[in-house]
């Protein structure tokens, strides 16, 4: 659209609401609270006719409607891959698509409609707005090495232990940073002085592996190191890390048929998870 039809068209539309949407901001505009408030309603609205648009496009495909699945580093590692290959995906008519990242970035597309469902830890009360969440499981936040790393074998973590050797933490704005700097105030830690923020699995493992990093990391990305003896927990209590991970749907989405059987699928390996 060109700016005339755009500024005409947000004209036609405060006209209806009544209402200012947008507002100055410097050289540009930005929305103002009125239009803030409309947003959601109106990305919720645009989700819907999506839905409607691809169930119609599905019912005309062979290979049956895609399945959109947004995974958080904690699940996409594990938990999501091993519910696909319960539904034999790759192999039959049915098409899926997974797509990692960040809280904040996959829960946009999933208000958008561009994701079906989002599977990692519950947001934050305030980014839950149109959005129902099942709890599957609890995880906590794991501190780990790789084994033979010079705090492997102590059995208390020395002073200045973490100002000694590159760390790894959770970026600021994903999910588990809070808990972790909650954790180091409850024990009276001192934060690392210049940590790598990072929610990169692929990252975070190449690191820790070859260069003595220690990496404060949700327990589900580093479960299989863990198993294999790749990796080692510090001794650091992380029982206040602890929090629920699940499913988070848009409150008036109906899951395809798929969808549904993924879910299924999803509680019943979750069930091996529970701490």
């Amino acid at each position: 659209m060109t700016q005339p039809a755009v500024t005409r068209a947000l004209r036609e539309l405060e006209g209806v609401c009544g209402k200012p949407l947008v507002e100055r901001h410097g050289r540009g505009i930005r929305l103002s609270p009125y239009g803030e408030m409309f947003r959601h309603h109106a990305g919720r609205s645009l989700a819907l006719a999506r839905d409607g648009v691809a169930m119609l496009q599905g019912l005309e495909a062979d290979e049956g409607p895609q399945l959109r699945i947004g995974a958080l580093p904690t699940v996409s590692a594990t938990l999501v891959p091993d519910a696909l290959a319960e539904l034999e995906a790759g192999t039959g008519r049915h098409r899926f698509s997974v797509t990692t990242g960040e809280n904040q970035y996959l829960l946009d597309l999933l208000r958008r409609g561009d994701l079906d469902l989002v599977v990692g830890r519950l947001p934050a009360p305030e980014r839950m707005v149109g959005i129902d969440f099942e709890p599957l499981f609890h995880e906590r936040v794991a501190v780990v090495v790789a084994t033979g790393h010079p705090l492997d074998p102590l059995s208390h973590l020395p002073s200045g232990a973490l100002q000694s050797y590159p760390v790894l933490m959770p970026s600021k704005g994903s999910i588990i940073r809070p808990l972790v700097e909650h954790m180091f105030l409850e024990q009276g830690l001192s934060m690392p002085q210049a940590p790598i923020e990072t929610v990169s699995a692929t990252f975070g493992r190449r690191f820790v592996l070859d260069h003595r990093a220690i990496w404060f990391i949700s327990q589900g990305v580093v479960r299989a190191d863990l198993a294999a003896g790749a990796m080692q927990e510090l001794p650091l209590d992380t029982t206040s890390t602890q929090g629920p991970v699940g499913l988070c749907i848009r409150s008036e989405h109906q899951l395809s048929a798929m969808g549904a059987r993924f879910c299924a699928s999803l509680r019943g390996l979750c069930g091996n998870l529970i701490e």
